[in-house]
C-alpha cells in the first residue's frame, strides 16, 4: 500500500474539530427519551432477525400513513444505537409519515456487508407494516447504508425496492477506500474487496431513484469530497441525483432539521420524488 499523503484518522475525526462534541451523546440520549415519552405512539424493539440487535422501533403519525419513512443511524458502524435517535422521526412523523429507525449489530461482531443485509432486512420487516412510498434517509455510516439499498446488489427485494421513491444521506460515506488506513479499521476489519464492493460510489445503481447528498457546509473536507463524488458518479449515470450543501452546518449539527417537518432538509427529503 501506498503511504498515505494526509492523516485519514483526522480527515474522519468530526468530534475533534467540534467543541463541547462530547456533550452530545448525552444531549441526544435525552432528547430521544423525552420524545418517546411525549405522548407518540411508538412500537419499540420489534424482531426482523435473531441477532440481539436485530431490532427495529416504529414511530406511527396521527391517522392513516403517508408512507413509510426510514432514518439509519450512524457512528461509523461501530456505535450508537436505534433508541439513541428517537427524535429524529418528530419531523416525518409530524408530517404524516410512518417512522422506521432500524437497530443493527455494530462491527467488528458484523462486518459492514452483513450490516448492509441487516439494514435491507430491517426495512423489508416494516414496509411489510406501512403501506405506501418508502423514503429513506442516514447520517454518515447510515447514510451508506440507506444509500446501499439503492445499488445494484441491494438487499431489498424488487417489490420493496419498487416503492423506495428517494434516498437522502446525510453526510455519507461513499468511497470506504480511505478507511482501510485508519486506527478504527482494526475493528470494522475491512479489506480492499469489501471497501470496494461497499462502496455505493463505486457501484452501479439498481435503477434511477432519485438520490440526494446533504452535507454540512462546515464538515470536513473528507465528507464534503465524498458527497460531491458520489453526486457526480451516480449523475453520470442516469440516477437524479442532487448535492446540497447546507451553509456552516457541522457534521452533528446537520442532522437537527430532522426535527422540523417544515425545514428545507424534511422538504426535499419527503417530496422529491420520481
Amino acid at each position: 500500500m501506498l503511504d498515505p499523503i494526509r492523516d485519514w484518522d483526522d480527515a474522519f475525526s468530526n468530534s475533534a474539530h467540534i467543541p463541547g462534541s462530547e456533550t452530545l451523546p448525552a444531549q441526544w440520549a435525552m432528547a430521544a427519551a423525552t420524545f418517546r415519552d411525549s405522548g407518540v405512539r411508538i412500537e419499540r424493539d420489534l424482531p426482523y432477525g435473531a441477532a440481539p440487535r436485530a431490532r427495529y422501533d416504529l414511530v406511527w403519525p396521527k391517522g392513516t400513513p403517508r408512507g413509510l419513512a426510514v432514518f439509519v443511524h450512524g457512528g461509523y458502524w461501530l456505535q450508537t444505537d436505534k433508541s439513541d435517535w428517537t427524535h429524529l422521526a418528530a419531523g416525518a412523523v409530524a408530517a404524516g409519515w410512518a417512522v422506521c429507525l432500524p437497530g443493527y449489530t455494530l462491527a467488528p461482531q458484523a462486518r459492514i456487508n452483513e450490516i448492509t443485509s441487516l439494514v435491507g432486512a430491517a426495512i423489508s420487516a416494516a414496509a411489510q407494516r406501512v403501506d405506501g412510498p418508502i423514503r429513506l434517509a442516514g447520517h454518515s455510516a447510515g447514510g451508506h447504508l440507506a444509500t446501499r439499498m439503492i445499488c445494484a446488489d441491494t438487499p431489498l427485494s424488487g417489490r420493496v425496492l419498487d416503492r423506495v421513491a428517494h434516498v437522502t444521506a446525510i453526510s455519507g460515506l461513499f468511497d470506504l477506500r480511505p478507511l482501510l488506513r485508519t486506527a478504527m479499521n482494526d475493528r470494522l476489519c475491512l479489506d480492499q474487496a469489501e471497501a470496494v464492493a461497499e462502496s455505493p460510489a463505486l457501484l452501479a445503481p439498481a435503477r434511477a431513484i432519485p438520490l440526494t447528498c446533504w452535507v454540512g457546509g462546515g464538515e470536513r473536507p473528507e465528507f464534503l469530497r465524498q458527497s460531491r463524488l458520489m453526486a457526480a458518479i451516480w449523475d453520470g449515470l442516469d440516477v437524479p441525483t442532487t448535492l446540497h450543501i447546507d451553509v456552516d452546518h457541522n457534521h452533528f449539527s446537520v442532522i437537527a432539521d430532522l426535527r422540523d417537518p417544515d425545514s428545507a432538509l424534511m422538504r426535499h427529503w419527503l417530496t422529491t420524488d420520481h
